[in-house]
């Protein structure tokens, strides 16, 4: 079969090379089964060289490779645009060969040493000394690749360019503690605080401004990125809130804080529509601001009366007034989604299940959106300061709906019910029981429901 013309190869060449990571990882699967003799196998091996090439980039530029994303706008962070660092390293190959083709040696070294079980040669000489020849040559090179990655850099943010080469300046720095940062966040001791110290001397040894950047580019590397704060924290021995505010590395817990102000937001416009995956995450999010909270409180002296300490006192009472407002919901659309109505004598009145029309599904889904907050957030409670709302309204709604099946169950034995009405909400119930509860006692509701109605069992309702 005819292979591509050469005009073809080489529109695709340029495809590739300007697509995203993800998607030259993706074509490079999708192609991995083409055979040496179709038309695509000379598009296979061309985006196979560039899959490699791209490895090889990340490798060497690994300090700051999590910094290049997107257009490089972002506003609460430090990131350069992805395509800058692509013309650098474009640059490079014809500006700085003998650099790549000593970190193509590298790359080939560690290879083989991984495939035959032999120690692994030490690349940090060889891919910082490119990446210190990319920090000149954007600063002083007047090649169209060095000249358009400056230009993204710049039309990104003003200062872009210089931004991204005192990046690359620190980089030999970053790339020593890449292989630290684990235990960094995770073992607060003090032989590894010194060891931090350590690298945040030598990173502002290069340049008296790069504490910032130098945080930056840890914060990228770490998931979540603002558990940095835990390495400021012990770099500068539990700083005072006066003293990280007034210094160059008081933008980081303004930054949580905000992020915090953002998830209380979402919180509040939980859209009870959305189902239960939705009620799920925004009890995920109350997670996350208790582990902010505690980062905040444990890394930073605060003074509770006035500043950050203030701040977030208040972001705490708004998570306990949100979280208890979401319970709120779950009780009120748990009654709403089991209606019941009075029946009585003059002085003996109760209220029974409403059986005349179907469950609505729409208040069903809401109530279980809620009670899927509630579920998810019950880990929560305690840091969140809503333990008790949360234990009361548990108990609540499970007591209303024990009572509810019962009810319900009593009048189907009499058969005062439509079955097929009652079954309907005997599984609504069983749906709420498994929020609740679990889903085994949900379960057990389905199978006495399907008994009293003579109807086969159903799985629960999809919402």
């Amino acid at each position: 079969m005819a292979a591509l013309s050469a005009r073809k190869i080489e529109i695709v060449r340029t495809l590739v090379e300007s697509a995203p990571d993800k998607i030259v990882g993706g074509l490079q699967r999708a192609l991995a089964e083409t055979g040496s003799d179709t038309v695509l196998a000379s598009v296979r091996q061309l985006v196979e060289a560039e899959a490699r090439d791209r490895m090889l980039r990340n490798a060497v530029f690994a300090p700051l490779t999590p910094l290049c994303v997107g257009d490089g706008s972002g506003r609460n962070s430090l990131v350069f645009p992805a395509r800058a660092l692509s013309f650098v390293w474009r640059g490079l190959k014809t500006a700085a060969p003998a650099d790549i083709a000593a970190a193509e040696a590298m790359a080939e070294a560690l290879s083989t040493a991984m495939i035959t079980k032999q120690r692994l040669p030490d690349p940090t000489k060889t891919f910082d000394a490119v990446v210190i020849a990319a920090a000149e040559h954007l600063r002083s090179s007047e090649a169209r690749d060095f000249r358009i990655a400056a230009e993204l850099c710049e039309r990104a943010q003003a200062g872009g360019a210089e931004a991204f080469a005192a990046c690359m300046d620190i980089s030999p720095v970053v790339r020593r503690a890449l292989p630290r940062l684990a235990d960094w966040v995770g073992k607060p001791a003090d032989e590894i605080s010194a060891a931090a110290r350590l690298a945040f001397k030598d990173a502002v040894a290069i340049a008296e401004d790069a504490g910032p950047r130098f945080f930056e580019m840890l914060a990228a590397q770490i998931a979540p990125p603002w558990m940095v704060l835990r390495i400021i924290s012990a770099i500068m021995d539990t700083p005072t809130e006066r003293y990280l505010h007034d210094s160059e590395l008081g933008g980081f817990p303004e930054r949580i804080m905000n992020d915090i102000d953002e998830a209380l937001k979402a919180v509040s416009r939980l859209d009870l529509d959305a189902g239960p995956a939705a009620g799920r995450e925004a009890a995920e999010r109350i997670g996350l601001i208790t582990e902010q909270t505690f980062e905040l409180e444990v890394g930073i002296e605060l003074t509770r009366d006035q500043g950050w300490g203030k701040r977030i006192m208040d972001q705490k009472k708004s998570l306990a007034s949100v979280a208890e407002a979401r319970l709120k919901d779950a009780e009120k659309l748990s009654a709403a989604a089991l209606p019941t109505g009075s029946a009585g004598l003059r002085n003996l009145r109760k209220t029974t299940p409403r059986l005349e029309e179907p469950p609505d599904r729409r208040t069903a889904r809401r109530a279980l959106t809620a009670l899927a907050f509630a579920e998810a957030a019950r880990p929560f409670a305690a840091h969140g300061g809503f333990s008790a709302a949360h234990t009361k309204t548990i108990e609540k709604i499970g007591a209303a709906v024990d009572h509810y099946i019962e009810e319900v169950l009593d009048i189907l034995r009499t058969g005062d019910a439509d079955m097929t009405i009652a079954h309907g909400y005997l599984n609504v119930a069983a749906d709420i029981v498994g929020f609740i509860r679990d889903e085994r006692a949900g379960e057990m509701v389905r199978r006495r429901a399907s008994a009293a109605c003579q109807i086969e069992a159903l799985p629960p309702i999809e919402i």
